[in-house]
């Protein structure tokens, strides 16, 4: 899990997602009785906890300056996330997982010390903020353990195939340019569990009418807003900008055929309806790099060789080699480095292949040019250049991305199947009416 934070409006950020459940003041707590609103297995969401996360919830809507939803809506939204979040510490509990002190402390203290704050200052920006350090404890250690469970029961279990990356690359050829990033806007009529044949022409009815309203040119956030039970509902139903490979398979195929402004028509999937609409289209850029073809001579010292010897023997052979000595041959009786069979050839590399020390002399040598000797955590180096191209690395970058893309859709989507089987798996009954 990821908990770097730059500035302090990061932390902010931090404080307002992370807040839960605030004390209530006692005169509003002598006029207020608290009561339970959701009963999950053996654990309840109690009404000041909703309310607490609502009202957090506004507070970041409003510093976004994006519209809020109704009421009912807004509530219904967070208490399924409030829920879920309950079910996720029960199973990290029961299946072992633990978060010791000694780990929640260094979290804290990183996110302190990336905001150039003592753990003391820290803890007065989060009294400013009305947040006790006990409760930011407290909430921090519900993320760690969410992380780690979603580790052990999801991401581990996510691998890319070959075939896949092939079927990607496939797939954003069917789509056009391949280096096309795509701006998308997404609203999720969500269907629940267990709903019947009266609720689900309900939800169609919702849908319908969001789509006709996104259709009629009604702003997407205040649709959004409205209807919307997607993450992104909160921003304005705004996906942002993806590539191809980002975009979740569910809409590729209805994306492939799409122009800029385009509305989709209904699509169907277990979690509900989706709409999606294509707000912008634009290309992104080659990547063209400066490879370079070089190779190498390496001693190595011991008990036997100091550092001096190493340099002395390498300056020899240099020698030897701008005498008329061929480098390769050299290479291969001198070498320590496995490349000693191939004369030291280390092949065309791109930026960032080798070790720094390695390629900050490479960089400084012409073609043909043999360096002085230079040390590396390997040993002592003699380089030579041979020769240098632009060469454009689109397609390798490619795939090497397209393998990251498909593993973090592959593990949205598998989140997303988990936490709906884990839903479906728990007792949750609702005791508040929307």
């Amino acid at each position: 899990m990821n908990f770097s934070f730059k500035s302090i409006s990061c932390l902010t950020t931090l404080i307002l997602m992370l807040a839960v459940l605030l004390p209530l003041p006692q005169a509003q707590a002598a006029v207020e009785l608290d009561r339970i609103v959701a009963v999950v297995n053996d654990d309840v969401v109690m009404s000041s906890e909703l309310s607490e996360r609502v009202r957090t919830v506004k507070a970041q809507l409003e510093e976004q300056g994006s519209p809020l939803p109704p009421v009912t809506v807004l509530e219904k939204q967070v208490l399924d996330r409030l829920i879920l979040q309950k079910l996720q510490i029960q199973t990290a509990l029961n299946t072992g997982i633990r978060v010791d002190d000694e780990t929640l402390n260094r979290t804290i203290s990183n996110i302190a010390a990336e905001n150039q704050l003592t753990l003391a200052q820290f803890r007065e920006v989060l009294e400013q903020d009305k947040y006790s350090y006990n409760k930011f404890r407290e909430d921090m250690r519900n993320e760690i353990l969410m992380s780690r469970l979603q580790q052990r029961q999801v991401d581990n279990r996510v691998t890319v195939s070959e075939r896949e990356i092939e079927n990607f690359l496939a797939n954003q050829e069917h789509m056009g340019e391949s280096d096309l990033e795509y701006h998308l806007g997404h609203i999720l009529i969500a269907i629940p569990d267990g709903a019947d044949e009266e609720q689900l022409a309900e939800i169609r009815k919702k849908a319908s009418q969001a789509l006709e309203e996104l259709k009629a040119g009604k702003d997407l956030a205040a649709i959004a807003a409205t209807y919307s039970d997607g993450d992104q509902a909160k921003t304005g139903g705004d996906l942002g900008w993806r590539k191809a490979s980002q975009i979740p398979s569910l809409f590729t195929e209805f994306v492939a055929d799409m122009e800029k402004g385009d509305v989709s028509d209904l699509i169907n999937s277990p979690s509900g309806y989706h709409i999606i609409k294509l707000m912008d289209v634009r290309a992104t850029e080659k990547y063209i790099v400066t490879q370079t073809h070089s190779r190498h001579i390496l001693l190595k010292t011991d008990e036997l060789i100091s550092d001096d010897d190493a340099v002395m023997r390498l300056q020899q052979l240099k020698l030897r080699i701008e005498g008329g000595d061929d480098f390769g041959e050299v290479a291969k009786g001198n070498s320590l480095d496995m490349s000693a069979a191939d004369g030291g050839d280390m092949g065309w590399t791109n930026p960032g292949e080798l070790v720094p020390e390695y390629e900050e002399v490479m960089n400084t040598l012409q073609a043909d040019e043999i360096s002085v000797p230079f040390k590396t955590q390997y040993g002592w180096h003699i380089v030579q250049v041979l020769d240098r191209r632009e060469h454009d690395s689109s397609d390798d970058i490619r795939r090497a991305r397209a393998r990251d893309e498909i593993r973090k859709r592959k593990l949205a989507e598998a989140r997303d199947s988990w936490l709906r089987q884990m839903r479906e798996d728990a007792y949750v009954e609702y005791r508040i009416d929307f």
